[in-house]
């Protein structure tokens, strides 16, 4: 990454002159996006248009820590020239296995009266826009976050699909808050949220025909972790903080810093909706990885999970049941299987050794459960409190190591505070140097982490397939909830929903039919799907079913929208190799038929194909032949999907 304090500043000249009312727009390379800042009467403004048309309308922009304030009565000091900023990275996990990012960069330099300075740093690339706040100034040699002014103003006749941040301390065992709300879709902005706690990110918002997705990029540990505040009065959105509770116990809930503080990249995701759901901002404003010592163990790779917990829940947390759900991946060629809480208790370390021994030789891998908390929450499941100090966890990992363990799964953090944030990233690291693979669940969003911490699988954030075994409200819920995810959760992050029921969940009336329940395994993007199905369930498919997930990629190559609409109905291709794979769904209750452009799968004509899809029943599935081509016909039945795969 480049050192924004090296770039060439404009003459005093330009400066003094921008200082007085703008500076010249910055654009995306391809001059469909751009940003202009401006100085009025004291507060900084920016505005971002879409081929000359606006999309956000002038916010603010400013910092408040202890003992400086940059949210007035300022003036422009300095501005670099544009400079372009490219990056190439690899991707294990998600939607993309090479990217390439473009951008054009300014870094805009800000004084108020008492001579301090902050800098302001913009990129503008074709898919969207990031800034980020980076405050290097002597005279306040120890950096104290007060508050943030950003906002993003949205015209009047805009609309939202937001996510509610739940309440710290609130639900099942004081476990909230963790990304865990259904989704308020197509609402008016400046609707209030119903929580007092604001929305989450990603926020997705529609303003004429261009759609913005807002999200923040680049969590170190040394800030906390933001939102959108639950008020948007006349559709202007704030910047939010946690809540008090939101830490490890004793530990910091606001950014500070010796030195330099720099914010995490604000990220607005912008374009038609086939841009939004391409795009990987929020990996390409993340840190690269820091290269892996050659003495660090080898990471195990993404892969595909059985899981008892999913349907079968504490009371198949036994040694017989693990060692059948071992068999049951190998049968399915899966890479894993996840023995969840309580594993100490009811099975010990000892026996899953042993379980773990016994997988190797099937070619699985064994993942185990632990709880992140320490005081923050009234849980009880074990193993708990192994993980609180780094003397501790690095004892606990290194017994895993041993074991032939190969990752953890931790649950129930505190929410959003900078010492929690940094808990995360401890995790991480030290894991990683134990060669062990991490999931987060009573999570907080990844917020491109997958990138910069490549032994992250994935993390919950997401009201998942757990919830719909729990009530029936919930699984009614679940078919739009199930359209909205591709378009916000899933878009930048790998997501841990734990998808796919074709048989029936105790006590609850399935609302998806077994088409949609397929489609889930490519639509959404996890470096390990954990698979809900037990193994009764996957004895009732088709044997090209059961072919179909034995042989699924483990990663992609490359993905592209294809059709959809929040909430509605949603269409996506991933490449692995030479092959294709289209799924889609449709949350509707009528039949929708669709005429998809699938001529970029090959230049030469028509691909030939097999489609799966439902059958007469909600319980059945049907196979054919199909085409892909510039306008292939595909009818979705009602709370139905299909999955077809181009070879």
């Amino acid at each position: 990454m480049k050192n924004l304090y090296l770039y060439p500043v404009l003459g005093l000249a330009l400066a003094a002159s921008a200082s007085a009312s703008s500076a010249a727009p910055l654009s995306s390379p391809d001059g469909h996006l751009s940003v202009s800042v401006r100085i009025v009467q004291g507060a900084v403004m920016y505005s971002v248009a879409r081929d000359g048309k606006p999309v956000v309308l002038p916010s603010t922009l400013g910092l408040r820590l202890e003992g400086a304030d940059f949210t007035r009565d300022l003036v422009l000091a300095g501005l670099t020239a544009t400079q372009p900023v490219k990056d190439q990275y690899q991707m294990a996990v998600g939607k993309r296995r090479s990217i390439s990012y473009a951008a054009n960069e300014q870094v805009y330099t800000l004084r108020n009266p008492g001579k301090q300075t902050m800098d302001v740093a913009f990129r503008v690339s074709n898919d969207g826009v990031a800034f980020r706040y980076i405050v290097a100034e002597p005279s306040v040699p120890l950096k104290k976050f007060v508050s943030e002014s950003t906002t993003f103003a949205f015209a009047k006749s805009a609309q939202g699909w937001l996510q509610p941040m739940s309440v710290a301390q609130t639900g099942w065992a004081n476990t909230n808050p963790s990304y865990e709300e259904h989704y308020k879709m197509a609402v008016t902005v400046g609707t209030p949220s119903p929580s007092a706690a604001g929305w989450v990110f990603p926020a997705l918002f529609k303003t004429g025909n261009t759609w913005v997705a807002l999200t923040e990029a680049n969590m170190d540990g040394s800030f906390h972790a933001s939102r959108l505040q639950a008020e948007s009065p006349n559709g202007v959105y704030r910047i939010g903080g946690p809540a008090e509770p939101e830490v490890f116990t004793g530990g910091a809930l606001l950014a500070e810093a010796k030195g330099t503080l720099t914010t995490p990249w604000r990220v607005l995701a912008i374009g038609a909706l086939p841009t939004i759901v391409d795009s990987t901002l929020g990996t390409d404003l993340a840190a690269a990885a820091a290269p892996r010592p050659a003495s660090a163990p080898t990471l195990s790779s993404p892969g595909h999970a059985s899981w008892s917990w999913a349907l079968m829940k504490d009371d198949a947390t036994v040694y017989g049941v693990q060692k059948k759900f071992i068999d049951y991946a190998a049968d399915m060629h899966w890479d894993y299987a996840l023995i969840d809480a309580d594993w100490d208790r009811k099975i010990g370390y000892e026996k899953v050794q042993e379980l773990a021994a016994y997988a190797a030789t099937k070619n699985v891998g064994v993942l185990v459960w632990y709880n992140s908390s320490g005081a923050w929450n009234k849980t009880e499941y074990s193993p708990k409190g192994q993980l609180l100090t780094q003397a501790a966890r690095r004892k606990e990992f290194a017994r895993l190591q041993a074991m032939g363990v190969k990752g953890v799964k931790v649950d129930f953090f505190a929410g959003d505070g900078k010492s929690m944030i940094a808990y995360y990233i401890d995790i991480l690291n030290d894991a990683a140097d134990y060669g062990l693979l991490v999931n987060f669940h009573g999570a907080t969003l990844p917020r491109g982490w997958a990138r910069t911490y490549p032994n992250l699988m994935t993390a919950e954030a997401i009201r998942g397939l757990e919830f719909t075994t729990f009530e029936q409200r919930d699984q009614d819920a679940v078919v739009t909830h199930m359209a909205m995810l591709p378009f916000a959760r899933n878009l930048f992050d790998p997501m841990d929903f734990t998808p796919m029921v074709f048989g029936d969940i105790p006590k609850i009336k399935r609302a998806t039919r077994n088409g949609f329940e397929l489609a889930e395994s490519v639509l959404l993007l996890s470096g390990i799907q954990h698979f809900a199905e037990v193994p009764e369930g996957m004895a009732t498919v088709p044997p090209y079913v059961k072919a179909f997930l034995q042989e699924l990629p483990r990663s992609w190559d490359d993905s592209k929208f294809v059709d959809g609409f929040p909430g509605k109905f949603a269409v996506i291709a991933r490449k692995a190799g030479n092959a294709w794979y289209v799924a889609g769904i449709n949350s509707e209750e009528s039949d929708k038929t669709l005429e998809l452009d699938l001529s970029f799968m090959d230049a030469r004509g028509a691909r030939e194909g097999t489609l799966m899809t439902d059958g007469a029943g909600e319980r059945e599935f049907a196979q054919s032949a199909i085409s892909a081509g510039k306008r292939t016909r595909i009818t979705i039945k009602p709370r139905g999907g299909f999955v077809a795969v181009f070879k």
